[in-house]
């Protein structure tokens, strides 16, 4: 990806616009700058700022990843987004396209969505929270199913997120397959394996088939999946909160919050908690909130280990 950096172009920056880019928009449009932008562990990030045919002018994202996993990032990104964007405007900068640079070595593939200059402020829990309460609420699940129909990504792990009716097997599968990503990367480890089989054989089917028994209902709401400080921004004006960089799918709505409790996100205030909790009630039994909640997010410190490949047998030590 270093050949998007480079000393000299027909516009203002250091970052090259690769001509399949810009058949995305239509016909002579302009690139008046392009600028290397953020910061990202595995992909290449930039502002472009575009000048179209009838004389307006745009400023668009632009996030890249090689090869064939780049493609399932920025496909899944771009699904992610737009999901959200159709259910939430409100709550997401607009999605605009994907696709595949044009140059084959290296195979590469980029996604674009509208620009929103932001601040890095932690966010305001009561906006932050009445909006995703909402989004919880209002979105439907097509066929009423747990999952997503193309795969998305938290961090550079895949997520299992293959359609299922049963919330209960659903999450069982989602864990199973970080913890399988994690002993690929990080080795086997005994004790742990251990504890997870101990887990997912009578933990999860205790806390979660509560959730389900004695006439109790839950429905798939569409999540964000990766929801920590790093991916919530506010307008730089102060007025509006908003999410990106996804990794959505339709989920039991508080496995959303989940990633408030780790220690290693700065987001972990229990005010935040607090303040969902007052925007949407917990499901029931109600009683077992916090045992939910403590479970949910192991698949965040499992899939954080993942992500985090080459401190991941440190991270698991912790």
């Amino acid at each position: 990806m270093d050949k998007s950096r480079v000393d000299s172009l027909d516009c203002d920056g250091d970052f090259k616009v690769d001509d399949n880019v810009l058949l995305k928009f239509p016909k002579d449009t302009k690139v008046i700058s392009a600028h290397r932008f953020g910061v990202s562990s595995w992909t290449v990030t930039a502002r472009l700022h575009l000048l179209l045919p009838d004389g307006t002018e745009e400023r668009y994202f632009l996030k890249s990843a090689l090869e064939a996993h780049g493609r399932t990032l920025m496909e899944g990104k771009f699904n992610a987004m737009s999901e959200l964007y159709k259910s939430a405007p409100y709550l997401v900068p607009k999605p605009h396209s994907w696709g595949r640079y044009r140059d084959d070595e290296p195979e590469a593939y980029f996604f674009l969505s509208q620009y929103i200059e932001m601040s890095d402020q932690m966010p305001d829990p009561d906006q932050l929270c009445e909006k995703l309460a909402r989004l919880h609420r209002e979105s439907t699940s097509p066929g009423g199913q747990y999952g997503f129909h193309v795969t998305t990504c938290q961090g550079r792990a895949t997520q299992f997120v293959a359609w299922e009716k049963d919330w209960l097997v659903f999450f069982i599968k989602l864990l199973q397959h970080v913890i399988d990503v994690d002993f690929e990367l990080n080795g086997a480890w005994d004790e742990l394996g251990k504890a997870e089989k101990r887990r997912i054989q009578y933990v999860i089917p205790r806390v979660l088939a509560a959730l389900t028994t004695e006439g109790r209902r839950i429905k798939p709401s569409l999540i964000h999946g990766d929801l920590w400080e790093g991916n919530i921004g506010t307008a730089i004006d102060g007025s509006d909160v908003y999410l990106f960089d996804s990794a959505a799918f339709y989920a039991h709505n508080e496995l959303e919050v989940v990633d408030w409790r780790p220690y290693y996100n700065k987001i972990s205030n229990k005010v935040n908690l607090e303040t969902y909790l007052k925007y949407q009630e917990p499901s029931d039994p109600k009683e077992e909130w916090d045992d939910r909640n403590r479970l949910y997010s192991i698949y965040w410190n499992v899939i954080y280990s993942v992500n985090h490949v080459a401190q991941g047998k440190a991270i698991r030590q912790v």
